[in-house]
């Protein structure tokens, strides 16, 4: 897919970060991150209601050249609300029992709608998801790792756009 690859590229704002700098920036961190998301498929996603209290739904996300994707259904609650407020949280599936094997991943930031016609059109043919869609593109402004270290430690891993991660160690 190099035509959709040509299009995107390293992106960072000042409110946020795509996915390819976030693994420019921290490699080890993004791939135990992406395996969390890969192990399933689908996660959940928090998105803010017209009231502002939150609303939790299931949700594939995508990692594709250099961007994380989050793709819904047409006129779906979560993407009127992304629509409205783009802030989201999204939380990696824990698995089965209480092991959360790789850890507890979160990931928050803003979703962008996607407009392009090409963009979207190139998302398509990779994916192949049921038309018509919703598409968002995602701007990181945090990413959180919390797992259990030799049956003793807490560790909670934290990232934030410009700055290094995080080890907090607790017993």
């Amino acid at each position: 897919m190099s035509g959709f690859r040509a299009t995107l590229g390293v992106m960072s704002t000042d409110t946020g970060t795509n996915w390819a700098a976030f693994t420019a920036a921290e490699p080890t961190f993004a791939k135990t991150v992406e395996e969390r998301f890969a192990a399933y498929t689908h996660h959940v996603l928090a998105t803010l209601r017209k009231d502002g209290s939150p609303r939790t739904t299931g949700l594939e996300v995508r990692f594709l050249d250099g961007e994380l994707w989050l793709g819904m259904m047409p006129n779906s609650l979560k993407a009127l609300d992304l629509r409205r407020d783009p802030r989201f949280a999204l939380q990696a599936n824990p698995g089965e029992g209480t092991g959360m094997g790789g850890g507890d991943v979160r990931i928050g930031g803003r979703a962008i709608e996607v407009e392009d016609a090409g963009t979207r059109s190139r998302y398509a043919e990779e994916v192949e998801p049921p038309e018509p869609f919703h598409l968002f593109r995602t701007e990181l402004t945090e990413v959180v790792r919390t797992y259990v270290e030799d049956d003793a430690y807490l560790v909670v891993q934290v990232w934030k756009p410009g700055e290094p991660v995080r080890t907090l160690k607790r017993t």
